[in-house]
């Protein structure tokens, strides 16, 4: 009885180390919320939790390695601090890991130290639940109220009322013109009257006449006023194949215009960026993680754009590569001069960007812009979906070359029109020195039309 109870106090003790040394092999001995952070300023940029990126999923690596390979948290420490000397001393699962990812050595991180080589797989172990994401507004449900219920009850009663009453007059009216019709008296009253449009009109000619003129001006000026706006869609903002929020990219992020649309300051026109140029970024960008999301969408749906991208593109973000099997992405063009209109981004953005900016500045005090792309296209970097936002009628561009001055301290004006500004100064001296651009043949028509 005795050697049983000694062998039992032991088994109890060999238990309980064991389970002492599972809680430090699998990373229970860290700080998981210290962990995240290490995490996302030194991982993220290859590893995430739960799916393959560049390198494996991190969630449960400690458990999987000694459930897999028989491996601890040692192992781990020799990796992360330096994976090439690891593989160079050739051990086995080391190699194993390069040769399955393409000999692609993982950055080695000798300045993490090994608690907080701990505090990462704690973290990777039994990550904290996420946050909600925040949204832009909150929606927020009206209840009923018991006395606007009652206010709006005795207003249909009232209502009802007097819709009976006036049913009663009209009634009594009825009756009225009856009596006067048996009576004979309304057949002198009709013999006066006027019963027909010809009646009035030869009854009241003078009347008439100058009735039909104002109605023919009022349709003249109608019929002019809507010829003058065919092809103009200001407000114009369709949906697109691929939910594209410029306010993420350009507003949140600060995205250049111009590295998207590269033709905008060398080229006529601005261009549609291509998919691959969205693969720049979203080759290791695979979810949405920005706190903004408009009313009504949620993170799922930009992560749902986000595949959109790689179907179009033939991405797999499993294997990081591309299938070859591309789909075109058939967007709808908001801007689109018509054909009889010649337009150069170049033009405008090369020697005319200071000018445009100060210009537009000066006549819109409390909407002020700071690159060039804003005065035509409105504040892009705050639209979800883009629209057009000025009129771009011949009109508007007119009135914004007879407005803005040409910047002559512009590299490309100083070289292109020397000696002209002072013969320009010369032939409008009452501009002041300030030579704007209809001065320079910004209202010739073959600039424009040819």
């Amino acid at each position: 009885m005795i050697s049983w109870r000694k062998h039992y106090k032991k088994t109890l003790i060999t238990i309980g180390l064991l389970l002492s040394a599972g809680v430090s092999i699998y990373g229970q001995d860290g700080d998981p919320k210290n962990g995240e952070k290490l995490f996302k300023t030194n991982c993220t940029a290859c590893h995430k939790l739960d799916q393959q990126f560049v390198g494996p999923p991190l969630q449960g690596v400690v458990e999987r390695l000694k459930t897999e390979q028989n491996l601890d948290t040692d192992w781990l420490h020799k990796w992360i601090k330096d994976n090439t000397a690891l593989i160079a001393s050739g051990d086995k699962y080391a190699n194993e890991v390069f040769q399955k990812f393409n000999k692609m050595p993982m950055q080695a991180f000798p300045n993490l130290s090994d608690t907080d080589i701990n505090d990462i797989l704690a973290y990777t172990t039994n990550p904290p639940a996420p946050e909600p994401a925040k949204t832009a507004e909150t929606q927020t449900i009206p209840t009923e109220n018991t006395s606007e219920n009652k206010a709006n009850s005795g207003v249909i009663i009232i209502s009802l009322i007097a819709i009976a009453a006036l049913m009663i007059w009209v009634l009594i009216r009825l009756r009225q013109l009856i009596k006067l019709r048996e009576s004979g008296e309304l057949s002198s009253l009709n013999a006066t009257r006027v019963r027909t449009l010809a009646d009035f009109y030869t009854k009241y000619s003078f009347a008439a006449k100058g009735l039909l003129t104002v109605l023919a001006v009022l349709a003249m000026y109608g019929i002019w006023n809507w010829m003058m706006w065919i092809g103009v869609y200001k407000g114009y903002k369709p949906d697109q194949p691929i939910y594209f929020s410029h306010k993420i990219h350009a507003g949140d992020n600060k995205i250049d215009c111009q590295l998207c649309h590269s033709g905008a300051k060398y080229g006529k026109v601005s261009e549609v960026p291509s998919m691959n140029v969205c693969m720049n970024c979203h080759r290791t960008i695979s979810e949405y993680a920005g706190t903004y999301m408009e009313t009504g969408k949620d993170k799922a749906f930009y992560d749902s754009q986000i595949q959109l991208i790689y179907a179009a593109t033939g991405w797999d973000p499993a294997t990081q590569q591309y299938t070859g099997k591309t789909k075109p992405v058939e967007w709808t063009r908001i801007h689109n001069m018509p054909d009889f209109v010649f337009f150069s981004h170049a033009q405008h953005i090369v020697a005319g960007e200071q000018a445009i900016i100060t210009s537009f500045n000066q006549k819109n005090p409390t909407n002020q812009i700071d690159v060039v792309c804003k005065a035509c296209h409105g504040q892009i970097d705050t639209m979800n979906v883009v629209q057009m936002a000025n009129d771009f009628t011949m009109g508007w561009c007119i009135e914004c070359h007879r407005t803005t001055e040409v910047d002559m301290n512009n590299n490309y004006n100083k070289e292109y029109f020397q000696g002209l500004h002072d013969k320009l100064a010369k032939q409008y001296p009452s501009s002041e020195g300030k030579i704007t651009v209809d001065a320079i043949g910004g209202l010739e028509c073959a600039k424009c039309h040819y």
